[in-house]
């Protein structure tokens, strides 16, 4: 049985790096004139060192993101006659006050033929209910459920896929609403017999408080940008949750969804990748998604994704010794590694020691400097990302907050992750608490 968070041992890890940090400048403080002058200089080195990464890390992803969308927005939108059909898998878990929503968006889908199927995980809410009452023939669309002891999303997502009659398959989440052309611009990527799925654009719907607004900023930042990038290189490492669609064949050969992870969508791209299938990232194949709406939960999200990218990267560790032949492969797993684990670390160790040796030998302005320097760039590239997603502007002053507080507190959250999953500690799903859709205004969301 899976067990609860138990970040004690987190807790404990970051409090013995604290004081080792305060020890290791107290010691410096009350050392020879010459020995603290030798660490200024360190400290400074390693500053610029760590500036110097950030930048790299920043401008290199902005960059090839551009690339992926000035390339995309050249070749204009793919139009194909040759439009198969499609099933759509759709695994609930106690979402019946969000699954009609859901439904709605799906049956508003302009596509020519697909079906969908809803596959209950032994919910024990009114899912099922729910899902009956949209069961059976609406119009051209052709609605199923199925129900099963629940098994997690893995076991839910293998299950429908095991039922459904067409060659290619759309996965989803039930709490996520897909915009009507989302099919129409993914399937003339899979005329490429190479191609085995396709990576959509997540969007976060939810945007009523503080928190939710800087998530969706984030996914915007952090998550498409990224993924932009990856797709110009051909090292798509994630096909998300709220809206992948892959190829059938490519799914029976890799076996389907493992559930030995927190992380199912990462380690089913990763295993699609070492069989020689291509990752193609669409970013007009829209889902908005709901993001958690206090920091509980929101904690509780990261904590997952980043317990299950580490669980996926250990399953395939053997790709991050072998650059070659396949190099956008290892590329993906070593990025998927580096955002996951080192990225995290290295941003909240060099916060803290910067912070305090600054501080303590009076080199406050430093702090100063450095605060605008990034927030700067954080505002460039918010205002770049946005613009490149048409997004609302009015996301990007929240840049000013972003990496201090924001980022800087997911960061921590991953680095809590990171060392209770090198020490195997048991965790358990969690339930994300849900919004009736209805009850938000989409209005003004793109």
């Amino acid at each position: 049985m899976a067990r609860k968070i138990r970040p004690v041992v987190s807790i404990v890890s970051t409090a013995a790096v604290v004081l080792a940090t305060v020890l290791f400048v107290y010691w410096a403080i009350h050392s020879p004139l010459q020995v603290q002058r030798f660490l200024v200089r360190l400290v400074l080195i390693s500053l610029i060192i760590f500036l110097a990464i950030l930048f790299v890390r920043y401008f290199a992803l902005l960059w090839f993101s551009y690339l992926q969308h000035a390339e995309k927005t050249a070749r204009g939108r793919v139009e194909s006659h040759n439009l198969p059909p499609v099933s759509v898998v759709v695994p609930a878990y106690n979402e019946a006050r969000v699954l009609d929503d859901a439904m709605e968006a799906l049956l508003r889908l302009d596509y020519p033929t697909y079906e969908v199927i809803i596959v209950d995980d032994g919910s024990i809410d009114e899912t099922v209910e729910v899902a009956r009452q949209w069961e059976g023939q609406h119009g051209d669309v052709a609605v199923r459920v199925l129900t099963k002891a629940n098994g997690g999303k893995a076991t839910a997502l293998n299950a429908g896929i095991a039922q459904a009659q067409y060659s290619f398959i759309l996965c989803m989440d039930a709490d996520s609403w897909i915009e009507p052309q989302t099919l129409h611009v993914v399937m003339p990527h899979f005329e490429d017999p190479s191609v085995g799925a396709v990576a959509g654009n997540v969007k976060i719907f939810n945007r009523d408080n503080l928190l939710t607004r800087l998530q969706a900023l984030e996914y915007i930042e952090g998550l498409n940008m990224p993924r932009r990038a990856q797709g110009f290189l051909g090292a798509v490492n994630v096909v998300p949750g709220p809206v992948g669609v892959f190829r059938l064949e490519a799914l029976q050969e890799v076996g389907g969804y493992d559930a030995d992870t927190f992380a199912e969508d990462a380690d089913l791209t990763l295993q699609l990748i070492t069989a020689g299938w291509r990752i193609i990232y669409e970013d007009s194949a829209i889902t908005w998604t709901q993001g958690p709406t206090n920091l509980i939960d929101l904690i509780q999200q990261r904590y997952r994704w980043t317990r299950g990218i580490l669980q996926a990267v250990r399953k395939q560790k053997w790709i991050l010794l072998r650059p070659f032949p396949d190099f956008p492969l290892w590329l993906s797993a070593v990025e998927m590694a580096f955002e996951g684990v080192v990225w995290p670390v290295l941003n909240v160790y060099a916060h803290l020691f910067f912070a305090i040796v600054a501080l303590l030998f009076g080199m406050g302005e430093l702090l100063l400097y450095w605060w605008i320097l990034l927030t700067l760039l954080d505002l460039v590239v918010a205002l770049i990302t946005v613009s490149m997603e048409e997004e609302s502007l009015s996301l990007v002053p929240l840049a000013v907050v972003y990496r201090f507080f924001f980022i800087l507190f997911l960061d921590v959250t991953k680095t809590f992750a990171a060392v209770e999953e090198a020490l195997n500690l048991g965790m358990d799903w969690g339930k994300l608490r849900r919004i009736e859709l209805s009850q938000i205004t989409r209005a003004g969301h793109r």
